[in-house]
Protein backbone atom coordinates (compact mmCIF):
# COMPACT_ATOMS: atom_id res chain seq x y z
CA UNK A 1 0.00 0.00 0.00
CA UNK A 2 2.84 2.40 0.73
CA UNK A 3 4.13 2.00 -2.81
CA UNK A 4 1.29 4.21 -4.10
CA UNK A 5 2.52 7.43 -2.41
CA UNK A 6 6.11 6.63 -3.41
CA UNK A 7 5.02 6.22 -7.03
CA UNK A 8 3.15 9.52 -6.75
CA UNK A 9 6.30 11.30 -5.56
CA UNK A 10 8.31 9.66 -8.38
CA UNK A 11 5.72 10.89 -10.89
CA UNK A 12 6.04 14.42 -9.50
CA UNK A 13 9.82 14.28 -9.69
CA UNK A 14 9.62 13.11 -13.29
CA UNK A 15 7.21 15.93 -14.11
CA UNK A 16 9.56 18.51 -12.58
CA UNK A 17 12.68 17.15 -14.29
CA UNK A 18 10.96 16.58 -17.62
CA UNK A 19 7.68 18.54 -17.80
CA UNK A 20 4.77 16.71 -19.38
CA UNK A 21 3.54 18.00 -22.74
CA UNK A 22 0.18 16.25 -22.92
CA UNK A 23 -2.79 17.85 -21.19
CA UNK A 24 -3.95 14.65 -19.47
CA UNK A 25 -0.50 14.04 -17.93
CA UNK A 26 -0.26 17.69 -16.85
CA UNK A 27 -3.69 17.40 -15.21
CA UNK A 28 -2.64 14.21 -13.41
CA UNK A 29 0.59 15.95 -12.35
CA UNK A 30 -1.31 18.82 -10.70
CA UNK A 31 -3.82 16.49 -9.04
CA UNK A 32 -0.93 14.40 -7.71
CA UNK A 33 0.87 17.55 -6.52
CA UNK A 34 -2.24 18.66 -4.61
CA UNK A 35 -2.74 15.25 -3.03
CA UNK A 36 0.93 14.70 -2.20
CA UNK A 37 1.63 18.17 -0.83
CA UNK A 38 -1.59 19.74 0.44
CA UNK A 39 -3.49 16.65 1.60
CA UNK A 40 -0.46 14.98 3.20
CA UNK A 41 0.43 18.23 5.00
CA UNK A 42 -3.15 18.54 6.26
CA UNK A 43 -2.84 15.06 7.81
CA UNK A 44 0.17 15.99 9.97
CA UNK A 45 -1.78 17.22 13.04
CA UNK A 46 -3.83 14.00 13.23
CA UNK A 47 -0.75 11.88 12.54
CA UNK A 48 1.18 13.64 15.30
CA UNK A 49 -1.54 12.84 17.83
CA UNK A 50 -1.61 9.17 16.80
CA UNK A 51 2.19 8.89 16.74
CA UNK A 52 2.56 10.64 20.12
CA UNK A 53 0.49 7.83 21.68
CA UNK A 54 3.24 5.46 20.56
CA UNK A 55 6.21 7.67 21.46
CA UNK A 56 7.18 8.58 17.90
CA UNK A 57 8.96 11.93 17.54
CA UNK A 58 7.01 14.79 15.92
CA UNK A 59 9.70 15.43 13.29
CA UNK A 60 9.76 11.81 12.17
CA UNK A 61 5.98 11.80 12.13
CA UNK A 62 5.86 14.87 9.89
CA UNK A 63 8.39 13.43 7.43
CA UNK A 64 6.76 10.01 7.27
CA UNK A 65 3.31 11.58 6.82
CA UNK A 66 4.54 13.83 4.01
CA UNK A 67 6.08 10.84 2.23
CA UNK A 68 3.43 8.18 2.87
CA UNK A 69 0.34 10.06 4.09
CA UNK A 70 -2.38 8.10 5.85
CA UNK A 71 -0.89 4.81 4.66
CA UNK A 72 1.75 5.39 7.33
CA UNK A 73 -0.02 6.84 10.35
CA UNK A 74 -3.26 4.87 10.06
CA UNK A 75 -1.31 1.62 10.31
CA UNK A 76 0.69 2.56 13.42
CA UNK A 77 -1.24 0.35 15.83
CA UNK A 78 -1.81 -2.66 13.58
CA UNK A 79 0.93 -4.77 15.14
CA UNK A 80 -0.71 -4.26 18.57
CA UNK A 81 -4.02 -5.84 17.48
Amino acid sequence: MRSIPVLGWAFLLLGVVRPFRSKPLRAIFWIDAFLSIVVHAAQIPVARREAAKRGIAPGRTAVMTMVFGATWWKTLGEDER
